[in-house]
């Protein structure tokens, strides 16, 4: 279990990598309560990152922008996030927590002034970089920081948290959005001061958490750009690979271009619909995590590839057929899988790493996450631009179904070769 943080004194007695003590003099929140409000962190972090999807209609209709456009600003933000992954990722291996989440918490905020005052396109943009930015240094870092506090009567709570928290945080985030922009004024301005005053408080829990990584040389030379990975935790990365693809880009797939098929396809212009496209995929993702996190990892995602192909035909079947309640059926059973995937997958890195190895694994993972969560995006605002909206759907949807095909025959073979490898039992 981890050590209170009332003992944390320095000079510190001889203490486990990755561990780091606490001033003299300062009071610092126990380790439960620090692992929840990192939980908290976490949650608001991807709340702000999908509060302007039901936004993105609204600004289409102020400005007149094309679909291209839309799919730009979206992926500016997920640039942002793999720059700050790819150059942010190992800094709070070498610097501590507290630090680095402390400055992508300010980044963040400085990303809110600027939704905020936002008049036209290219401050949006600006907008969508610097969160990125912000959200790509905080996800490494409260990933490492989970797995640092997690007590050790839980040792799976860590990925659970990690598992969750981004599927938690996007429905809350789109969701709630959407109800301020249906029935609350100042649509573009209200959810932005919400989330800087939640941000405010946030930076004042953080600079009350215990540091949990010591201060160690070589923070210049980790901000080179570079995915590196222990050579002892390759082949198990390289096998989540093909599910992580396949779901992420299905939320791609729905966080940039689902309100639009709400509205466009089924005439739903309500804003909350809006949102709730987006939680009716996240929203079930969220309690599936919940739900399944007891089950054995293989298990999981095998049944979570299942369920992201079951679902994503569902939903494609349902918007050839003009069906929304169809449509709607196959989000939720794809959230499902998508869910499963997250637990499984994240679940699995905060347990194979070792502390000085827990930044720069997350780092990867989100890198690949989110460059299947953009580029297939982008694809499709310029494919919807040329072709339609209905016909660029059909092929996305179709798409991820290939990938969640591939996924669960990666898992079946990975459950075979590891089957094939255990040892024979003695008789």
């Amino acid at each position: 279990m981890s050590e209170p943080a009332s003992s944390q004194l320095q000079p510190p007695p001889p203490a486990p990598e990755g561990t780091a003590a606490s001033p003299v003099g300062r009071r610092r929140l126990s380790h439960p309560v620090a692992f929840a409000s990192l939980a908290a962190v976490f949650v608001l972090f991807m709340a702000a990152s999908s509060a302007p999807s039901p936004l993105y209609v609204v600004y289409q209709e102020q400005w007149h922008f094309s679909a291209i456009t839309l799919t730009t600003v979206f992926a500016v933000y997920v640039l942002g996030m793999i720059a700050a992954l790819l150059v942010l990722g190992a800094l709070s291996d070498h610097l501590g927590r507290r630090p680095v989440l402390l400055s992508a918490i300010a980044l963040e905020a400085v990303s809110m002034v600027l939704f905020l005052t936002a008049g036209n396109v290219a401050v949006l943009l600006t907008a969508r970089l610097v969160q990125g930015i912000a959200t790509g240094a905080a996800m490494t870092t409260l990933g490492a920081a989970l797995a640092d506090l997690n007590p050790g009567h839980a040792p799976h709570r860590a990925g659970i948290v990690t598992g969750t928290a981004p599927t938690f945080g996007l429905a809350l985030g789109s969701l709630g959005c959407g109800l301020l922009v249906e029935y609350e004024p100042h649509p573009t301005r209200l959810v932005y001061l919400l989330l800087l005053a939640a941000l405010l408080v946030a930076g004042a829990v953080v600079s009350a958490l215990p540091e949990t990584s010591l201060r160690r040389p070589g923070a210049a030379r980790s901000l080179q750009p570079r995915l590196r990975i222990a050579p002892h935790l390759r082949a198990d990365l390289l096998s989540l690979v093909p599910i992580l693809v396949a779901s992420w880009a299905l939320g791609g797939l729905y966080l940039s271009l689902g309100p639009s098929v709400a509205a466009g396809l089924f005439g739903l212009s309500s804003h909350v619909v809006g949102g709730l496209v987006v939680t009716l995929l996240t929203g079930p993702a969220f309690l599936t995590a919940l739900a399944l996190r007891g089950w054995p990892v293989g298990r999981t995602l095998a049944v979570s590839a299942g369920l992201l192909l079951a679902g994503t035909a569902i939903a494609l079947t349902g918007v050839q057929e003009h069906s929304l309640v169809t449509a709607a059926l196959g989000t939720a059973v794809a959230g499902v899988g998508f869910g499963g995937s997250a637990l499984a997958s994240f679940g699995t890195l905060a347990r194979m790493a070792r502390p000085a190895e827990r930044s720069e694994l997350f780092s990867v993972a989100f890198v690949i996450s989110y460059l299947s969560f953009s580029i297939p995006a982008v694809i499709a605002g310029i494919a919807t631009t040329h072709a339609g909206l209905q016909p660029t759907f059909v092929v996305y949807a179709a798409t991820v179904a290939v990938l969640c095909a591939l996924a669960l025959l990666a898992q079946r073979l990975r459950a075979t070769r590891t089957a094939t490898a255990a040892p024979a039992p003695r008789g």
